[in-house]
């Protein structure tokens, strides 16, 4: 199951809107449209995808308005490619290796599967890895777990995503963690006990969601440090 549209009315915690190559990081509003993304000649983005944008993230006119001429400048064809996507990671975080993480981020968003984002799937996926509500963002983070789109999540796959996630911690980092979970395979053993899954079974969104709601520990434990990563924006 892939990542859904939310039109929730409610407001969501503000961020910073980040420059092309400064992207923020988890958020409220989901991935595709095919609605235009603005009139790519004159360079104008388009009051509906625009309000939407408000709504959904919080970011001013003024910055999404700025955000998507530079937008166009990066990407002339109003759609980002997952190297490009991978690329803008890799500036953010210049100290480690966020390429795994990102590809991940990147195929949880791209909802038609072409290899691509446009404007509005690009500002969501960015702002959903920092400042949504958590039902929300639970939803996000079963389809990114959720590596072969299946429907549901294996222990191998909770695995692959914590590896991706611990390229991203410095080794500084990696040795304030506690014993029981100073290692991808630490961690991942962790979360799929809390789940009280055997190394077989497979866990549903469902299961995901009610489990990770009842157990702050896990939901600390699946996600990479959004502190870190909400200081990393505020400094952009």
């Amino acid at each position: 199951m892939r990542f859904q549209a939310h039109t929730s009315p409610e407001r969501q915690p503000a961020a910073r809107g980040p420059r092309t190559s400064h992207p923020p990081s988890d958020s409220t509003a989901a991935a595709h449209s095919s609605s235009p993304m603005g009139n790519s000649k004159s360079g104008a983005l388009s009051k509906e995808i625009l309000e939407e944008l408000q709504l959904n993230t919080k970011f001013s006119e003024e910055e999404l308005c700025s955000w998507y001429q530079s937008f166009l400048k990066d990407c002339p064809s109003g759609r980002i490619t997952q190297q490009q996507f991978q690329s803008i990671y890799a500036k953010f975080f210049p100290d480690t290796d966020p390429k795994a993480y990102a590809q991940h981020v990147f195929r949880s968003f791209d909802s038609n599967l072409d290899g691509t984002l446009d404007f509005k799937e690009y500002v969501i996926a960015l702002h959903m890895t920092s400042a949504g509500k958590t039902n929300q963002k639970l939803e996000w983070a079963f389809s990114l777990y959720d590596v072969d789109g299946n429907g549901t999540i294996s222990k191998n796959e909770v695995l692959e995503i914590v590896m991706a996630i611990f390229k991203m911690i410095t080794p500084e980092d990696v040795k304030l963690l506690p014993e029981d979970e100073n290692t991808p395979e630490k961690r991942a053993e962790k979360i799929w006990k809390y789940f009280g899954k055997n190394d077989d079974d497979k866990l549903t969104e469902k299961e995901f969601i009610e489990g990770t709601l009842a157990n702050k520990e896990i939901l600390r434990l699946i996600q990479f440090e959004p502190q870190k990563v909400k200081e990393k924006i505020k400094n952009a």
